[in-house]
Formats: structure tokens, C-alpha cells, sequence
């Protein structure tokens, strides 16, 4: 299962906090699936195969809830699929990167993410694989929160589907061939 953070509705559709939706996007896009309302109402899933691997079942989900309450729908999401929380990826934001730079790892701790908070509440663990996509730290005096919750700057954006792609690369490369071949290609 991969699951993509981020925040519901137009508001925040192309911010920071959101990039983990982008990326489950362009992986729904590259499965030819459509994102539909999972029966609990608090998340919308696309049920497919990732386009490297005909033989293993994969769902993507995104929650309907915000960043600091994700941990409920995506729970939700392991017990009805069935998937042991060691074969969940969380896509996330993460301030502690610089723009663009990802890190695909297992496990960790939260680096102070309330995404990440609320899911390790809910499962009782952190113990599943993560892809932290880099946003940079705020400038100056300005806070983390409305760093992350503010869209990206002009050149940040003319990068971000590059960035985005590459993420997607990177999630794929790890269900297909495992987290060490994704480290050596992508831990910029």
C-alpha cells in the first residue's frame, strides 16, 4: 500500500504539504486508475498493478482527513486491505530536505511531522517505509507551518513535476526492487 499526505480540497492542492498527494497521483495516472471514495468515507483509493510489476497487487490511498489527523484513514486502510504495516510507503513533505532532494527509507522517527505523528499513533509503530520528498526549510523568521501550507515559489514550481516524477520513479523503484536498489538510485 502507498499512501500519499496531504491535505483535502483546492485550497491546498499545489502547497508543500501536498506533494505526497501529487506523487500518488502520478502513480493513479500510471496505473490507468481512477481515484474512487474507499467505503470508509475518510480516504479515496485506486486498486491496480504499478507498471513494473505485473504480478503484485498494489493500492494507492490518500486521505480525506488532514495532515495531523492521517493516522485513522490510513490505518482504516491497512485493516481492510489487509496489508501488515511493513508493506505500507507514506509519500511525505519533508522540511529537513532541501527542495527536490528525496530519501527513501525504512522506518525513523517523525522529524516533528504531524502526518507522520498521527500515523505512528494509530498503528502503535513507525515501522514502514517512507518517502520523504524535501521542501526546505523556511526563510528567515517564518514559520514551519505556514511554510508548508504555502504553494511553492515560481521557481520552485517550474521545477515540481520533475521532482514529482522522479518521487514516483523512486516509490516504484522500491516495491519493485526493494529499498537498497532505491537508496543507490535516489537518495540524492
Amino acid at each position: 500500500m502507498i499512501v500519499g499526505l496531504g491535505n483535502p480540497g483546492p485550497t491546498y492542492a499545489r502547497t508543500r504539504h501536498n506533494v505526497g498527494y501529487a506523487v500518488t497521483d502520478l502513480l493513479a495516472e500510471r496505473m490507468s486508475g481512477g481515484w474512487r471514495a474507499h467505503k470508509s468515507g475518510r480516504a479515496q483509493v485506486v486498486e491496480g498493478r504499478l507498471s513494473g510489476t505485473p504480478g503484485v497487487r498494489c493500492v494507492l490511498g490518500r486521505t480525506r482527513s488532514y495532515m495531523n489527523e492521517s493516522g485513522g484513514p490510513v490505518s482504516t486502510l491497512l485493516n481492510f486491505y489487509k496489508v501488515p504495516v511493513d508493506h505500507l510507503v507514506v509519500v511525505h513533505d519533508e522540511v529537513d530536505l532541501p527542495y527536490g532532494t528525496l530519501r527513501v527509507k525504512f522506518g525513523g522517527g517523525d522529524n516533528g511531522h504531524n502526518g507522520l505523528k498521527s500515523i505512528r499513533r494509530s498503528l502503535g509503530s513507525g515501522e514502514y517505509y517512507r518517502a520523504r520528498f524535501g521542501v526546505g526549510r523556511p526563510p528567515g523568521q517564518r514559520d514551519t507551518a505556514g511554510h508548508v501550507l504555502s504553494p511553492f515559489t515560481r521557481s520552485e514550481d517550474r521545477e515540481l513535476d520533475f521532482f514529482v516524477d522522479r518521487c514516483a520513479d523512486a516509490v516504484e523503484c522500491l516495491v519493485e526492487d526493494g529499498l537498497e536498489r532505491a537508496q543507490n538510485l535516489y537518495n540524492s
